[in-house]
């Protein structure tokens, strides 16, 4: 037997509502001139954006331990990979 959340429209329209202000906020973000920590802006947003996405959208937020427990593989694999990437790249100039 499955259970299942049955979430409230306006959390959809919130959740919906805070992404385009986000997005509006990425748009500012890569109009001023911030030097090097115009990347950590823009990924810092990105990220937060993709975390109320998986949050919410894709119902994690209320899904079991073994969804969390994939969720975070996936986030580890997803740094694993990144770090190795730039390990790769970072090692070049030698």
């Amino acid at each position: 037997m499955t259970t299942e959340h049955v979430l409230p429209r306006r959390l959809y329209y919130a959740v919906f509502t805070a992404l385009v202000v986000l997005t509006a906020i990425t748009v500012l973000a890569a109009r001023l001139d911030l030097g090097p920590m115009n990347s950590v802006v823009a990924l810092s947003i990105a990220v937060l954006k993709a975390s109320l996405v998986v949050l919410y959208f894709m119902h994690v937020r209320y899904g079991s331990r073994l969804v969390w427990v994939f969720v975070g593989a996936g986030v580890l694999w997803l740094f694993l990979m990144i770090s190795i990437t730039l390990g790769d790249y970072v090692s070049r100039g030698w």
